[in-house]
């Protein structure tokens, strides 16, 4: 039987030292939590018909972005959203 690291119900058949002290409150380690992190994100985001979109741009640009998200309390995706709407829009 393979060992798979994601496993949460039988990692500690596979545990090969103790440690004194307080245990990990998770059994993965910080790079199998992420991924899990990130796989359920992209879950809940195709769940609500979300797709991904990545642009680069310069960073004078992206802190205009954070302050007008900001200043009009969404998140900055949001705002983005908002702006690219109204470009389709017009």
């Amino acid at each position: 039987m393979a060992k798979e690291a994601t496993d949460r119900t039988t990692i500690d058949l596979f545990a090969n030292e103790k440690r004194r002290g307080r245990p990990r409150s998770n059994p993965l380690s910080r790079s199998q939590q992420l991924k899990v992190n990130k796989r359920n994100q992209i879950q809940r985001d195709k769940a609500k018909g979300l797709k991904r979109i990545e642009l680069k741009v310069s960073q004078d640009l992206y802190d205009a972005l954070n302050e007008r998200a900001l200043a009009s309390n969404i998140s900055r995706s949001q705002l983005i959203e908002l702006i690219l709407q109204q470009k389709i829009e017009c």
